[in-house]
Parts: structure tokens; sequence; C-alpha cells
């Protein structure tokens, strides 16, 4: 048995959907597949019926997956799980054992001529979301279920299939726990070198601790206010009546994301030109940038690189340029659980939480006292950050070969038997 599937509907491979009998020189398939109706090839397509309870032996599954535990007994084996209601409608899950499903989900067994696994890919590949209906509360029902076309290779191709895209799928389940293991590891040094609780080989030999308003600090640190140590300024509010199509881009809150800055068209606005009365609101590269309202505020921050130029920052932003300290060291303050800490404890409890330049200013930083340990802290940090991105690259290219391989395996253009 491969790696359970949790909830998936990202892949897609078209799939025909009609109450009438499908050739299967309609959808161009090897002469030994066949097609044939969902209905036909399952023993059961029905709705669950378990009831959530405070306590059991047993998994409770619903339109999200797990959601507790129930006693009763009433399903086991070898199942999918297709979410019939709600704003999970149409996503899949595989299951096994003994388990309970709830009355928002629908159960469906394969018979003996079809693999299970086989069966659950090619309903992720169907995008089953695109069937749901219903605007108030979407739904899809085991008739419509009943009635998908399904293209079906013989029993063993269809194992050879499952096989391989499940020897591909636990590559990137271990791809995905690395980097969570290394997200989790560059968290906790950052947060220690920031804070000096671990010193990097030739800085502080010697040197004890003292206590501070902050917490204990090397004694050759200092705590200093952001506002006392950084140049601090806010957008300008460009009239949104003189944006242009092309022209120079304006750093708005919604170009901020977590630890990045992004300009994707649908959120990217521009300024006709750099003229004399705004070059003050023109970005450089190492600037850090704060987006200072909305629900992810105190997350929401990233640093300008070249490629992020020409920019001007607009209004509901903060720009940090470092004076008396590195500037990247700045940045992995900024970038810190702990700045998040304090944005959470200063933020404004509205319909659009925001912080105030002020907030920004009173977040008191510890800093070594020499800029050569600021700037090793910060590279170590960089080097970590590159790693995890270099992971994370290598995770997309495996899944897009992934979808390559459902493309190919699951439409009989490649075949393995």
């Amino acid at each position: 048995m491969w790696p359970r599937w949790g909830p998936y509907t990202e892949v897609t491979v078209a799939l025909k959907f009609s109450p009438s009998r499908s050739s299967k020189r309609d959808v161009g398939l090897p002469d030994e597949w066949t097609v044939k109706k969902l209905g036909e090839i399952c023993s059961d397509v029905f709705s669950g019926r378990s009831k959530r309870m405070s306590g059991g032996r047993f998994p409770l599954y619903g339109s999200t997956g797990q959601i507790g535990l129930c006693d009763d007994t009433l399903y086991s084996g070898d199942a999918i799980l297709v979410a019939r209601v709600g704003a999970n409608a149409g996503t899949t899950n595989r299951v096994s054992g003994t388990y309970g499903v709830t009355d928002n989900t629908i159960i469906v067994k394969a018979n003996s001529e079809v693999s299970t696994d086989f069966l659950f890919l090619k309903l992720v590949s169907a995008n089953l979301n695109s069937m749901v209906f219903g605007s108030g509360q979407p739904l899809i029902t085991g008739t419509q279920l009943k009635n998908l076309d399904i293209p079906l290779p013989p029993l063993p191709e269809q194992r050879a299939i499952a096989e391989a895209l499940g020897d591909v799928n636990a590559l990137i389940a271990a791809q995905e726990k690395l980097i969570a293991k290394k997200r989790a590891i560059k968290t906790a040094t950052m947060q220690r070198l920031l804070t000096g609780k671990q010193r990097l080989p030739g800085f502080g030999e010697g040197c004890g601790y003292k206590q501070t308003e902050i917490g204990v600090i090397p004694e050759d640190w200092q705590v200093h206010r952001t506002g006392d140590i950084v140049d601090l300024l806010t957008g300008y509010p460009f009239s949104s009546s003189k944006y242009v199509k092309n022209g120079i881009r304006l750093l708005r809150g919604a170009n901020i994301k977590r630890g990045s800055v992004v300009w994707n068209d649908d959120v990217t606005q521009h300024w006709p030109e750099m003229t004399q009365d705004i070059l003050k609101y023109e970005l450089k590269a190492g600037d850090v940038v704060i987006a200072m309202d909305g629900s992810l505020v105190g997350r929401s921050f990233g640093q300008i690189s070249k490629a992020d130029l020409p920019c001007l920052l607009l209004q509901r932003v903060a720009r940090l340029r470092a004076g008396e300290v590195s500037q990247d060291f700045l940045k992995h303050w900024v970038c810190s659980p702990i700045f998040t800490a304090h944005c959470d404890a200063v933020k404004t409890v509205t319909a659009i939480p925001h912080i105030s330049p002020g907030d920004i200013r009173a977040f008191r930083i510890s800093v070594p006292g020499t800029i050569q340990e600021q700037e090793q802290i910060a590279r170590v940090i960089n080097d970590m950050a590159a790693e995890i991105e270099a992971l994370r690259k290598r995770l997309a290219k495996t899944k897009d070969i992934k979808k390559g391989m459902m493309q190919e395996l699951l439409t009989g253009r490649t075949r393995l038997v």
C-alpha cells in the first residue's frame, strides 16, 4: 500500500462527464482500455451516517478530512471519500481500516475489477469541484458521481500506475517533511541568534549575560527601540485616478507577502513617472518594507531587491532603512516571530486590523556591539533561507513531474505494462 493521500485537488486531467455511455474512441484510449460509468465499477456510492462524538476509538471523517473520533463501526475497508456539501464539495480523500463518515461526505467503494488507488487518482484528476452546483450551499451528488465516465486499463496496469504515482507521492511527502523540519530549525536558530542566546564562533568569548527589559542578552549587546536606529518612512497617497497601465510600480500592502515582494498583475498598480516631489518615496535595494494593515498585519514583510526596482512606496506601507545596524540583521528581526507577536499585541482589532508607525518604532530589539557580528548572524540566517528555497524549488519540480506523469499515465498516452 502506498502512502495515504490526504485532500488533494490541484492536478487535473480531463475526464468526460455525460449521462450517456461513452466510447473509448471519444477520448483516444488504447485498445485494451474500456470506458465505464463510476456506478458500474463501484459496489457502493452513498452518503455516510456516522455521528460525531466527544471520544471514540475510530477516526471520523467529514468534508474536510478527519474531524474527530467515533465509536460506531459502520464502515471499513478501502474507500474514497468525496466531500458532498459546502465549500469543500468535490474534495477527495483516501481511507482504509475502520472509520466513521458523516452525512456531508460520499463514500465510494470500488468493486473487484478496479484498484481503489487507481480510482482515487482518476477522481483526483477529474476535478470534481467543477461539477459542484448551487450558490448558497455548494453541492455534489452521488448520482453525478455514478454518471462520471472512467477510462479503465486492465487491472494489472491500474496497479502499476498507482504504484508509480505512489512512489512520486512518497517522494513529495518526504520533501515536504524535510522542508518543514528545515523551517522549524531556521525559526529556532534565528530566535537564538537574534537574542544572543547562541553566539557564533569568534564572538563573545568569556562574555556573560545581563537582564534587560526584553529579557537576558549578552553583556556586550544593547537594547534599542527600532525608531532610534532606523529611518522609517510611510508611503504617499498616490491618487488612483492617475494610475496608468504601464509605468513605475507602486508598492502596496497587497504586494507584500510573508517574507517576499510579489508583483502579480491583479494587485500591481503603476505611476506615470518619477518627479522631484515624490523622490523621497523611491525605494532602494535592501529596504525593509512592512504592510501596516490587513488580516496578515505583522506577517506581511519583505525586502526590496534590485529586480523590484524602480518602485514607489504607497500609503499604509512602511519603509525601514537601518542607520546604526546591518540592514540584513534588521530584516531578520522584522521577519521574526518576535516582531509578529509584538504586532499582535499592539494592532487595532477592527474590521481591518492595522499597526501605526509608532507601533513599529516602539519595537525593541537586541543588537550586537559590532557590525561584524550583526552581519555574520544575518549571513547564517540567509544561508538557511537559501537552502529552504532550493528545497522548495526542488519540491515544485517534483510536483510538475507528477502532474506530467498523471496526464500521461491516466490517459494511456504512456504505458507501464
